[in-house]
């Protein structure tokens, strides 16, 4: 594509994800299912030039207005992810000279908020949390995340796919804490590999696997992941029981559970029972009270935890949006916790890094349910054999705290109890 088309199609789509009315990513395939002659480098190019503007919203908004031209061109301008010669080349004298302006530009001359690029409702819980790591953080959601598999253990072993997807042109690293996973060098085709058609990896973040390692379930056992979504856990977990006992994917959202069907498909798993709810309370929920080992609960949350692959959600979230999720985060693990049988463990989880969808809620959890006796995830995690368990949870080693600083993952959290 000639670098002005690339350029004005860039700036196109930069003006649909700021309406902020769709999330980023829905936006983005929308677009390119409406412009199929793009090809895979211009669908890379416009989908980071796009992410790249709302990564750095505050501050390309900031240096705008001394460009010239329609607004979304100058954002698109400044965030384009192509060669800056390629870019030039698509631009008149004045844009290149303006563009030469903004690069020279030093970060450390700007004000905080065209630094952090952050909502100022947001900024406030970070420092207070992270205190002389704020900035560390702020620089690590200036980048994409890195792209994660995990190994279907239930058919294969993680150095057998690692060995073949060298042998397919492709460099992956086994993961530092999961015994799953597998990091992998840019973005291929996954989807036209054989390990992918056979269901020996599905794309999953080394944190969420984390979550799957945490529930621990056996053989035979019952389990509930109670939030299932498009089912990446449940996966785990069904590979975990090795195919045996009963795992129920819950989720309100037929449509969600629909994204599970392939991929349930390909993972050999016949031990998967996925179904829609109406909600926490719904009838099925309360047929199987008092009878499952098992259950997790990945709530609906905020999603700050993943900023580096959804940037758009710090525009798109608010602090009374966090007020009504915490709400319904707590009416879900309460509601969930009673299908506990004796025994039994329950995981609570957010890939949230805000405390009151987090800390907040456990707290709250532990001290209405006395029935419930607090398991540290350090301990368990060191009884799994992760490495550097510590590190990954809070300083009293109750809960697990991942941060895209600290560990190169999404930001998660999570609690877990046995019942009693």
């Amino acid at each position: 594509m000639h670098p002005k088309a690339l350029l004005d199609a860039c700036a196109e789509l930069v003006k649909l994800v700021l309406k902020f009315d769709h999330p980023a990513d829905a936006v983005v395939s929308r677009y390119f299912r409406e412009h199929r002659s793009l090809g895979p480098r211009e669908r890379a190019t416009l989908a980071e030039t796009a992410y790249a503007v709302l990564r750095r919203k505050l501050l390309y908004e900031h240096l705008a207005p001394s460009g010239t031209g329609p607004k979304e061109r100058r954002l698109a301008i400044l965030g384009f992810a192509g060669p800056r010669d390629f870019l030039k080349s698509a631009l008149n004298e004045q844009e290149k000279a303006w563009l030469d302006q903004c690069d020279a530009i030093d970060r450390k001359d700007l004000m905080e908020r065209h630094r952090h690029n952050l909502p100022e409702w947001l900024v406030a819980p970070l420092k207070e949390q992270l205190g002389d790591e704020f900035w560390a953080f702020v620089e690590a959601l200036d980048v994409p995340a890195p792209l994660d598999l995990r190994v279907n253990t239930l058919t294969d072993k993680r150095d057998d796919v690692r060995d073949e997807l060298r042998l397919a042109g492709i460099q992956a690293l086994p993961t530092k804490y999961s015994p799953w996973g597998l990091r992998i060098d840019g973005k291929p085709a996954l989807t036209k590999l054989d390990a992918f058609a056979r269901g020996a990896i599905e794309v999953q973040d080394e944190g969420s696997q984390l979550l799957a390692l945490l529930l621990d379930p056996k053989r035979g056992e019952m389990v509930v992941d109670f939030c299932a979504g498009a089912g990446g856990k449940t996966l785990a977990l069904g590979a975990q029981m090795r195919n045996t006992g009963r795992l129920y994917a819950f989720d309100v959202s037929a449509h969600r559970l629909d994204a599970l069907k392939p991929r349930l498909a390909r993972s050999k798993l016949s031990n998967v029972h996925p179904a829609a709810i109406a909600h926490e309370r719904d009838d099925r929920i309360k047929r199987l009270a008092g009878k499952i080992d098992r259950v997790i609960v990945d709530a609906p949350c905020s999603g700050l935890g993943t900023l580096r692959r959804n940037p758009d959600l710090k525009w798109r979230q608010s602090p009374k949006g966090v007020e009504e999720l915490v709400q319904k985060q707590q009416a879900i693990l309460a509601s969930a916790s009673r299908l506990l049988k004796p025994g039994g463990r329950l995981v609570y989880a957010t890939c949230s890094v805000l405390p009151q969808e987090n800390e907040g809620i456990a707290d709250a959890f532990g001290e209405a349910h006395r029935d419930f006796t607090p398991l540290p995830v350090a301990d368990l995690l060191a009884q799994l054999k992760v490495a550097d368990a510590p590190h990954l949870c809070t300083a009293d080693a109750k809960y697990l705290r991942l941060w895209p600083h600290r560990h190169s993952t999404d930001g998660f959290f999570a609690a877990s109890w046995q019942k009693t």
